[in-house]
């Protein structure tokens, strides 16, 4: 394990997860009204957060492929319930920012699709003898 303990942030999975973590935060904070800090927008901090900790959790497991691989779809999940809080946000009009709303959705849906072939990379590829 020459790379630990830091090996993941090389991950562009990661890389993607830790700006999505930035700019849903961002959102959150400065652009929904105060009510929402402590409803959905306390929910989809949490779940972008969750996202980024399950590919790292993954990525320390990866000695066990299996782990590996529950953890990584624990991530695609919160990203899918990510993606469920900004529509949400965005159809009760707490986000009005239609610009803003349409590139979070955008830079989701690609992490989505980068997270889901990195799942079926490992599923496929990853070799346990040398995690």
């Amino acid at each position: 394990m020459d790379d630990a303990p830091f090996g993941y942030k090389k991950l562009r999975v990661w890389q993607l997860a830790r700006e999505l973590v930035i700019e849903v935060h961002s959102m959150t904070m400065h652009k929904l009204p105060k009510f929402e800090l402590y409803e959905e927008g306390s929910q989809i901090r949490r779940s972008i957060k969750s996202v980024r900790s399950n590919i790292v959790e993954g990525y320390g497991r990866r000695r066990y492929k299996q782990e590996y691989l529950r953890f990584l779809d624990f991530a695609y999940a919160s990203l899918l319930e990510t993606i469920d809080h900004l529509e949400t946000l965005h159809e009760t009009g707490s986000l009005a920012d239609d610009e803003l709303f349409s590139t979070l959705d955008d830079r989701l849906n690609q992490l989505s699709k980068s997270l889901f072939s990195f799942i079926r990379s490992v599923e496929q590829f990853h070799d346990t003898s040398r995690a």
